[in-house]
């Protein structure tokens, strides 16, 4: 009888000590989120914020960005990058090439845009994945809309945010957080330099906003 109830006990507490699974989120993007891995990228910055909370051993944040993407980029990866990996979070962050790209004829048109976009937001949700959409940010940093891709930028952070009220998908509506911060601090209405360094890939204080945004979700 003893023995069994220490054999009981002992179950009892090396159940105690096994380590829930960590939580897989996987960072979906072009190179902004490549470079979010780096030192001062936003999912560095992210891992250190979680860090500062306690949580860094809960989960392991994946960054799964490749300079140049497109949304079918995505789409055409999807597998590999995402499914394959079995997250249990995917964070969307496409866009800037889709519109930056148009100049030289090789970008994604709106309604193409939207149309992929779904469909890796119906890929995911069948998948059990939960689906956070983030709006793309800038191509340029001057103010009231004095930047060439800046109407565009518009329209397509409208389709992101359509999208994510349609599929009830999480939204950080990143343009927005950065338009509002650069009214308040590109004083010089300057190019560059605010948050990004080349007015498209984000420099420090940029993936700050951006790990900022991201981190009430995770």
């Amino acid at each position: 009888m003893k023995y069994s109830l220490l054999l009981i006990v002992f179950a009892l507490l090396s159940f105690a000590f096994v380590k829930p699974p960590k939580k897989k989120i996987v960072f979906f993007g072009d190179s902004i989120t490549q470079m979010g891995v780096n030192a001062g990228g936003y999912i560095d910055q992210l891992k250190k914020q979680l860090n500062a909370q306690g949580r860094v051993d809960q989960v392991e944040l994946i960054g799964a960005g490749i300079g140049g993407n497109k949304v079918y980029d995505l789409y055409l990866r999807v597998q590999e990058d995402v499914l394959d990996i079995k997250p249990d979070m995917v964070v969307i962050y496409i866009g800037i090439n889709d519109i930056w790209h148009k100049t030289s004829g090789t970008g994604t048109e709106r309604d193409k845009y939207e149309k992929f976009y779904r469909a890796l937001i119906t890929l995911f949700q069948k998948n059990n994945i939960r689906v956070v959409l983030c709006t793309p940010t800038v191509i340029g940093e001057k103010l009231n809309g004095a930047n060439p891709q800046d109407a565009d930028l518009n329209a397509y952070g409208d389709v992101v945010r359509s999208l994510a009220a349609e599929k009830n998908c999480d939204l950080v509506d990143l343009r927005k957080i950065f338009m509002q911060y650069l009214e308040q601090h590109n004083i010089a209405n300057k190019e560059a330099g605010i948050l990004t360094t080349d007015r498209v890939h984000l420099n420090e204080v940029g993936n700050k906003l951006v790990s900022d945004a991201l981190l009430p979700k995770i």
